[in-house]
């Protein structure tokens, strides 16, 4: 049943200025449409490619305000955790899960490998998928990708676990990385990139959420989540080597598995990005998440940085910019290629004294010092806690134009959608 209302103070929004697209919309009761990804096609601005669980896709040809959708396919099988992006030259990357038997947990080789599949027409072709990192019977998950500014070489990291789920102290899980020169038709060996090895339950004391960044001078940055921390490790050539210690470099009271009222899981994880534009905080390193130490109803959104190829830290920052006792969950950040400003996307409950929801963007146009925080939805949605609801949400920007994707629930669905924000003073884009 929907809750009623209560709201602590007036909205942050003014009314009707940010136009919401919904995406797509599916039933609530099996595996619904969530964990979107969204990329703007940087030689194209004007295309617009979307997915979502668990084989979805989505292209639109007008910035976003309409979209044709179809399903991916592929021998290798699909299976969640898209991971979506595009190089200067206009090259499209759809990157998942393997699910080769179209058995799932039921199969043995369900998790073989990371798979990706690429489009060089604009999204009217893809491959059948290329496999990343197959090492049966260890499985592989929550992978993501990022490519370099210039070269359009990839590099995808993700977490191998020896058996998901599993409760034997044996099993371990681990960060792994690979790289791809030719444009995603093949990838290299995959190389451990975490010394410290976690469980493979799947929660806080397992090493997960490991989000690569790349420098315009292929300098390879990525953090992730373990043991109620966030560790980092870096290449200084182009992915070739990377330190033998991880760092810490920050504290994440609570960890990464946090308890928030109607949502069946969430995790507040870490994603990294670099300012590749001519600002001047090109350079810097930033990394996002969520934790809990501010209390275990007060979950807030965080933001580091550094400005010396990650050797140093600032301490963290609060993005939201509320002083209530409510949650703010589910964080994802991009940085403007062209500008170097920062934004990033999450669900804000500082309006309310319940569980009702909003979608916020932050911004930061001083690298990472403050934040503007808008709401960009157009009202509150009310989640259920059995209702799967995925583990992230996404945004993607590029010269102004903002494209944030989140997932909402609403009478027995679930369904994603897009914001028609562009420039940073968060207007509608005409």
């Amino acid at each position: 049943m929907a809750c009623t209302v209560q709201r602590k103070k007036p909205s942050n929004k003014p009314s009707n200025v940010y136009k919401n697209i919904k995406i797509v919309e599916g039933n609530a009761w099996v595996t619904g449409a969530c964990e979107p990804s969204i990329v703007i096609n940087p030689k194209n601005p004007n295309q617009i490619i979307a997915g979502n669980v668990l084989d979805e896709l989505h292209i639109s040809l007008d910035a976003g305000l309409t979209w044709s959708h179809s399903k991916l396919s592929s021998n290798l099988g699909v299976y969640g955790d898209p991971c979506l992006i595009a190089d200067k030259d206009g090259r499209l990357y759809y990157l998942h899960l393997a699910n080769p038997d179209g058995m799932a947990h039921e199969s043995t080789k369900f998790l073989n490998q990371i798979v990706l599949q690429y489009s060089y027409d604009g999204g009217i072709s893809w491959s059948s998928g290329t496999g990343i990192g197959k090492n049966e019977p260890k499985q592989q998950d929550k992978e993501w990708a990022t490519v370099h500014p210039e070269t359009g070489q990839i590099y995808v990291c993700w977490t191998e676990f020896d058996k998901y789920g599993s409760d034997n102290p044996k099993h371990k899980s681990r960060i792994q990385f690979a790289t791809s020169t030719d444009f995603g038709k093949s990838f290299s060996k995959p190389i451990t990139i975490s010394q410290t090895e976690g469980d493979a339950k799947d929660d806080d004391m397992t090493t997960e959420g490991a989000v690569p960044a790349v420098s315009k001078d292929g300098k390879v940055y990525v953090a992730w989540s373990y043991d109620a921390k966030i560790f980092f490790d870096r290449s200084l050539d182009n992915g070739k080597t990377w330190e033998t210690t991880d760092r810490v470099i920050a504290q994440q009271p609570g960890g990464w598995s946090q308890d928030i009222p109607g949502i069946m899981r969430c995790n507040g994880m870490p994603v990294t990005a670099v300012d590749n534009s001519n600002s001047p905080y090109s350079g810097t390193i930033y990394v996002n998440w969520t934790d809990q130490r501010n209390g275990s109803d007060n979950t807030d959104v965080f933001l580091i940085k550094s400005t010396d190829e990650g050797l140093t830290w600032t301490d963290p920052v609060k993005v939201n910019q509320d002083n209530t006792l409510t949650h703010q969950f589910f964080t994802w950040m991009d940085v403007d290629p062209v500008t170097g400003y920062i934004y990033i996307v999450f669900y804000d409950r500082s309006p309310y004294t319940n569980q009702l929801t909003d979608v916020a963007l932050a911004i930061s146009k001083d690298g990472g010092t403050s934040f503007e925080q808008m709401t960009i939805s157009d009202s509150p949605f009310d989640p259920v806690k059995m209702v799967f609801f995925g583990d992230y949400l996404n945004i993607d920007v590029y010269n102004g134009v903002v494209r944030p994707i989140w997932t909402r629930y609403e009478k027995g669905k679930l369904s994603v959608w897009t914001a028609m924000i562009k420039n940073s003073e968060f207007r509608i884009q005409n």
